[in-house]
């Protein structure tokens, strides 16, 4: 057996760690109600969003590789941090921190290169500041809302979630695309109509 480059050792370790990324269940439950859905899946889904989705963003100019890199990897911190639900406010007070931390540890298996450019792509969403970073915080929070929608409220009943906190929460939505703000203005009307979202 050929020893191993220590860069591909590298790149291998952080490949095999992210495979627990499988194992961090979101709050939200998949269309058909039958289960949570994970963290791979929910960037999975968010990839093909971009891919199919992008041509709505406000600014026409965007990088979808970069868009592609940033949901591929915005929720690899969870690994460590868990998944902290948007509407949890007590969790979401050092939310911040336990991600950094998670950032520095996984991305610092990388090799050096690589670790700085990973890091700097996550950085830039969760900064939310360029055109690609809002348009794929605006998909990340249209994606929970669609699912709620589909399995019937599910998540927002179990958490007591009514219809302003919905709309306050996603509003940030239309920083990266006016169009599916409506849209996700629609899901809302749609499930208070359907009376899985307290009109409250």
């Amino acid at each position: 057996m050929s020893a191993i480059p220590e860069r591909l050792a590298q790149q291998m370790a952080f490949i095999i760690e992210a495979d627990k990324l499988k194992n961090i269940f979101r709050q939200s439950y998949i269309s058909d109600e039958s289960r949570r859905e994970n963290d791979a899946e929910h960037s999975w889904h968010l990839a093909l969003m971009a891919i199919t989705l992008y041509e709505h963003a406000n600014d026409p100019e965007l990088d979808l590789l970069k868009i592609l890199r940033m949901v591929i990897l915005h929720d690899i911190v969870e690994i460590d941090a868990g998944d902290t639900y948007i509407y949890d406010e007590v969790h979401k007070q050092d939310q911040a921190i336990r991600e950094q931390q998670a950032a520095d540890r996984l991305f610092g298996l990388l090799p050096e290169d690589q670790a700085t450019e990973f890091r700097s792509i996550w950085d830039e969403f969760e900064d939310g500041e360029s055109p690609e970073a809002r348009f794929a915080k605006a998909i990340d929070r249209l994606h929970p809302m669609l699912l709620n929608h589909l399995a019937g409220g599910k998540t927002w009943a179990k958490h007591g979630v009514v219809a302003s906190q919905v709309r306050q929460i996603n509003q940030k939505i239309e920083k990266g695309s006016e169009t599916l703000w409506s849209y996700a203005q629609d899901l809302i009307q749609k499930s208070i109509a359907a009376g899985t979202l307290p009109d409250q």
